[in-house]
């Protein structure tokens, strides 16, 4: 039962960032039609506004994660933060040449971070850290 709780938390904490990610992405689309590119590079301002909102998504989803395990909530977002690394990274090897390298590096680097930043904040608000 604890690894289906465990199992659980990290999804939570995946779908957060996931949806958030989506749903952010898609409003962009809707009042910034031809601000957001579908094709080609994405251009420089987006790419910040991008790296800016899903940094808070995975700080999102490392809260969630953190406030849905049962025990150690820690390793838990320790754990989503390497899947989302592993992600990061091979999401960067499949669009290699359609995204500048900067943007890919940012992505790898600050998902990780934004995830244990969030963890880190639930474990705060609880009094453990």
């Amino acid at each position: 039962m604890v690894t289906v709780h465990a199992f659980l938390a990290l999804l939570a904490g995946f779908a957060t960032m996931a949806i958030s990610v989506v749903i952010v992405t898609a409003l962009l689309a809707r009042v910034a039609p031809d601000w957001v590119q579908s094709e080609g590079r994405p251009r420089p301002a987006y790419a910040f506004v991008n790296l800016g909102y899903s940094f808070l998504a995975a700080a999102g989803g490392g809260f969630i994660t953190a406030w849905a395990s049962a025990a150690n909530p820690l390793i838990h977002v320790l754990v989503l933060g390497i899947v989302v690394l592993a992600m990061a990274a091979l999401s960067a090897l499949q669009a290699k040449g359609k995204q500048p390298v900067w943007y890919a590096l940012c992505l790898i680097v600050l998902m990780p971070f934004g995830v244990l930043a969030g963890g880190l904040l639930r474990l705060r608000i609880l009094g453990i850290l």
